[in-house]
C-alpha cells in the first residue's frame, strides 16, 4: 500500500468517524421517544382497562347520605 492510499484510507475513515458523530445523538433521540411513546401507550391502555372494570356508579354509603342531609339542613336554617 502506497502513503497516498494510505492518506486516502485515513481521510475517509476520519470522515466516516466526523459523520457517526453527527448523526448519532440523533438516533438517540429517536430511539429515546419511540420508548416514552411505547411507554404512553402502555400506560393509556392499562388506565382504560382499569376504568372499563370500575365502571359501575357507587352509591353512597348511609353515613354519607345523613351528613349531607345535615349540612344542607343547617344551609336552610341560617
Amino acid at each position: 500500500m502506497e502513503t497516498t492510499q494510505l492518506e486516502g484510507l485515513i481521510s475517509m475513515l476520519l470522515v466516516l468517524g466526523i459523520l457517526v458523530l453527527l448523526v448519532l445523538p440523533s438516533v438517540i433521540g429517536i430511539v429515546r421517544d419511540r420508548r416514552i411513546d411505547r411507554q404512553l401507550r402502555e400506560a393509556e391502555q392499562g388506565h382504560r382497562k382499569d376504568q372499563k372494570s370500575s365502571s359501575k356508579p357507587t352509591e353512597p354509603s348511609t353515613a354519607t347520605w345523613y351528613a349531607e342531609g345535615r349540612r344542607s339542613k343547617k344551609l336552610v336554617s341560617s
